[in-house]
């Protein structure tokens, strides 16, 4: 056995043996904390990044959806433009195919009215002229649906009818129309001027 093998362990030696056994720990968490940063750092960098990414795409979603809007808000309100210029225009013109349907009878009532300017007409055939415009009259009446009350010989009824006087009679139930002072007309089954009528009265 050698001197240096039998001598036991002396202090001094102890000591180094921990220091170095310190600093190598040392060393060695300092290399495993300097690693972890470094992947903290990487993995920060990379968050970053990907929030950046979506930070941008939201920005582009954002500013597509607001284009969207202006373009519907704009497009809004051309149909409500276009929508008020249709509702003037139709309250305008709404009686133009009346009025062209009209100009018929119009021109009719024209001629025979030039027509009865001659002293030497011919009475029957105004009046032949006078019922083919009245027939007129009446075809285009009938093409709007306006229709025409005659109520003689009817109950009186006083959602269509105007009493004009009442009139003693015996020979026809009591409010019975015996007269049609004016007749009535109806525009699609409303009622725009009712009959003026005369109405009998029970003795």
């Amino acid at each position: 056995m050698t001197e240096q093998q039998d001598r036991p362990a002396q202090p001094e030696d102890t000591e180094e043996t921990l220091t170095a056994a310190n600093q190598k720990v040392t060393e060695e968490t300092f290399e495993d904390t300097a690693a972890e940063m470094e992947a903290d750092s990487d993995i920060a960098e990379e968050s970053a990044e990907d929030l950046s990414k979506l930070l941008e795409q939201a920005r582009a979603k954002a500013d597509e959806h607001h284009e969207q809007m202006m373009r519907a808000r704009a497009e809004l309100e051309n149909l409500k433009r276009r929508h008020a210029r249709d509702l003037e225009n139709a309250h305008k013109f709404a009686l133009d195919k009346f009025v062209a349907e009209l100009l018929g009878v119009w021109d009719s009532l024209e001629l025979g009215h030039s027509a009865a300017q001659d002293e030497t007409a011919d009475v029957n055939k105004l009046r032949e002229g006078t019922e083919l415009t009245l027939k007129m009259l009446s075809d285009v009446m009938a093409k709007f649906n306006v229709e025409q009350i005659d109520p003689i010989d009817q109950a009186f009824d006083p959602e269509f009818h105007q009493a004009m006087s009442m009139q003693p009679r015996a020979d026809v139930p009591a409010n019975t129309v015996v007269a049609v002072v004016q007749k009535g007309y109806t525009l699609n089954g409303r009622l725009v001027r009712p009959a003026m009528v005369m109405v009998s009265q029970s003795t």
